[in-house]
């Protein structure tokens, strides 16, 4: 059995700080300005032998002007419900504040185990600032530096006391999906549809997401981890620290996924900046689905939907050979057939052919269709291998790979591709001399 321990508090008191402490990772986003964390964000760690998902959680304070506030206010409040323990983190240097107080009834009201952590305590001679926080009725505050790691140790020892000991299962076959896009496309929206969850922070507002956010989902027997990102707008248009570092997570998440579904925006076109975005998931090797989001409003539209077409057959020719789907995450419409292009596509992404099959292959394609003679020099194919999956890698060997013109390295691929049945996804070829 998993525990699920939540981070809760005030913003700005360091509740991000400690969850990557604590994780020895840099997930959460951290800044000097209150109200960064909006969405939780969830991580695995193993603590002394105990498994448990470390929740981060949004700043729990009144609801203001933000419209924003009443939405991360209930993702904390789903973060307590859910969480086995709970590690309350309060600001010394602040002292005791009204949302302190606030945050102390809900806890109670839910009668979860509460570790009480007075943040900012630096060293010793600054613990006389934990004792206004006996008042809370939360039991002892312990005194802790999440930015320096004082009393630390005793905080881990706190964090597992009458948490159960178990094995996390293994999840070998695990399908990680990236949905990325430009800025409210609806990638926060479509994730909860599939989950049939609130689990996202949703607003018209641009920006709403600032991490990449993971959520797990099991589907006709298959788990997917499901990747929430920031949007990616143009570099010129991003002017303020944490959009960059949004973006810059937003772009990490192509790193560790297996299917990118570029979320397309049907009601506001295709943009320059859609088909960048596809260049990077491309340049990064993965799998790909292009979704086109907010369907019910175009698909009665006929010129509309035209001209989307044309623009994706003609923009992203070079990403042809990826499923599309049309999906509306506000009605549900067709947001499930995306698992049957993501399944198609992670399928071929780990493929694995024979070195004996590649290399009839090769012949059979080298012989029907030579490269042409470049000068004095002739293009010799002596054998091929299979290097890798996820993408497929063919290493191919050649007598001068200098003389493989870039056209013809194009069409060996598409070959390739044909022929061992991996129409749905990006392969790479590898030309390597003796």
């Amino acid at each position: 059995m998993v525990s699920i321990v939540a981070i809760v508090g005030r913003p700005n008191v360091g509740k991000s700080t400690l969850f990557n402490r604590l994780t020895r990772s840099r997930n959460a986003l951290v800044d000097d300005r209150p109200g960064v964390t909006r969405d939780r964000i969830c991580a695995s760690i193993t603590c002394e032998g105990v498994n448990m998902t470390l929740v981060d959680t949004g700043g729990f304070e009144d609801l203001g002007q933000d419209p924003l506030l009443k939405e991360v206010r209930g993702q904390v409040e789903r973060g307590i419900t859910e969480a086995d323990k709970v590690i309350f983190v309060v600001d010394a240097r602040a002292g005791l504040m009204p949302g302190d107080e606030a945050m102390a009834d809900l806890l109670r009201k839910r009668h979860k185990k509460v570790l009480l952590a007075v943040n900012k305590v630096d060293g010793p001679e600054h613990e006389y600032r934990i004792h206004d926080f006996h008042t809370l009725g939360l039991g002892a505050p312990l005194g802790v530096s999440a930015s320096h790691g004082y009393g630390f140790n005793d905080l881990k020892d706190e964090l597992i006391q009458n948490l159960p000991r178990g094995r996390e299962p293994e999840v070998p076959n695990q399908i990680r999906v990236a949905v990325i896009g430009r800025p409210n496309a609806g990638k926060s929206s479509l994730i909860n549809r599939i989950l049939r969850d609130e689990r996202l922070v949703v607003s018209e507002l641009p920006g709403t997401t600032r991490d990449a956010v993971d959520a797990l989902f099991h589907y006709r027997g298959r788990e997917y981890l499901l990747i929430d990102t920031a949007g990616i707008r143009r570099k010129a248009r991003v002017k303020e620290k944490i959009e960059k570092i949004s973006m810059i997570k937003a772009l990490r998440s192509l790193d560790r996924c297996h299917v990118a579904v570029i979320l397309l925006d049907a009601e506001r076109g295709l943009s320059d900046q859609d088909v960048r975005i596809c260049g990077y998931a491309l340049d990064k090797g993965r799998g790909l689905v292009v979704a086109v989001n907010k369907w019910d409003l175009v698909k009665t539209d006929s010129r509309k939907k035209e001209q989307l077409y044309h623009a994706v057959d003609r923009r992203m020719k070079f990403v042809s050979y990826a499923p599309k789907v049309n999906v509306s995450a506000l009605t549900g419409e067709r947001v499930m057939a995306l698992f049957k292009a993501i399944d198609t596509v992670f399928d071929q992404f780990c493929t694995r052919i024979s070195t004996g099959e590649v290399n009839r292959a090769l012949k059979e394609i080298v012989e029907k269709h030579p490269p042409q003679r470049i000068g004095r020099g002739r293009l010799k194919f002596l054998y091929a291998t299979q290097a890798r999956t996820r993408p497929p890698t063919f290493v191919l060997v050649v007598n001068r790979p200098d003389l493989v013109h870039f056209a013809y390295k194009r069409f060996l691929a598409n070959q390739f591709r044909e022929h061992f049945g991996l129409k749905n996804i990006p392969i790479q070829l590898k030309f390597k001399e003796r």
